[in-house]
């Protein structure tokens, strides 16, 4: 997939630079999840393992790439994570029409580390929880695999991450393509809460989410955003 030729993406408006305050930058991060792995590893507790995305999915998803590509700002600090999937993502939406862009390895949002338990058939890793899962993730917030992460490590993992990434790009925009548990613990960070509360947030395959600092605080600009077609006029 290249971008090559491809039509320049629609620009999506700059954050005023004076946020709600006068004299305030704002900082937008635009959180992409990746989109959906190959059937095989679906099967399992895949993690951080480094399995490939679904090619018959890349063709059934086209309109969400190229609404992606469309929707995310240009010019644009592009980051992935250490996995192939997100770099894969972020190669299908500059060929979608959003064109070539350089992109840099953040590891700090990775996915969640099961450890042992990584690559373990769904079945056999519910056996082996020793906590009650939360009803939308897993594995419970506080659970930590044996040579893992329990999600509120991951919180405390991307937090830092997310500061650092908001030093480095101080009023500009940076389009992060991620992880459905790092992109959670990111909605955590900038709402101040444990797990709990942000286990219970839909992130879907190729969704975005958008979060802002303001000057020195943080807010959720949007959660989940997916792709829609408008009804034909009757």
């Amino acid at each position: 997939m290249g971008g090559a030729g491809a039509r320049p993406p629609r620009p999506v408006a700059a954050a005023p630079p004076s946020g709600y305050r006068s004299g305030v930058s704002t900082t937008r991060l635009f959180l992409i999840r990746h989109a959906l792995v190959e059937p095989s590893a679906r099967l399992t507790m895949y993690g951080t393992m480094d399995v490939g995305l679904c090619e018959l999915a890349l063709r059934q998803e086209a309109l969400s790439y190229r609404w992606l590509a469309a929707r995310l700002p240009a010019p644009a600090r592009w980051l992935v994570t250490p996995l192939s999937r997100t770099r894969a993502t972020a190669a299908a939406i500059f060929a979608a029409g959003y064109g070539e862009a350089p992109f840099e390895v953040e590891p700090g949002m990775i996915e969640q580390d099961l450890g042992e338990w990584q690559g373990l058939p769904h079945e056999t890793f519910a056996e082996r929880l020793r906590h009650r899962p939360h009803p939308f993730w897993s594995i419970g917030v506080d659970e930590r695999p044996p040579g893992g992460e329990s999600f509120s490590d991951v919180i405390g993992r991307v937090g830092p991450t997310l500061d650092r990434i908001v030093a480095e790009n101080a009023g500009g925009d940076v389009v992060v393509v991620a992880h459905g548990g790092s992109i959670r613990a990111a909605v955590a960070h900038a709402m101040g809460v444990g797990g709990v509360p942000v286990l219970a947030f839909s992130i879907k395959n190729l969704s975005m989410t958008r979060i802002e600092k303001v000057g020195p605080d943080w807010r959720v600009a949007a959660v989940n955003e997916e792709p829609f077609t408008l009804p034909a006029e009757g």
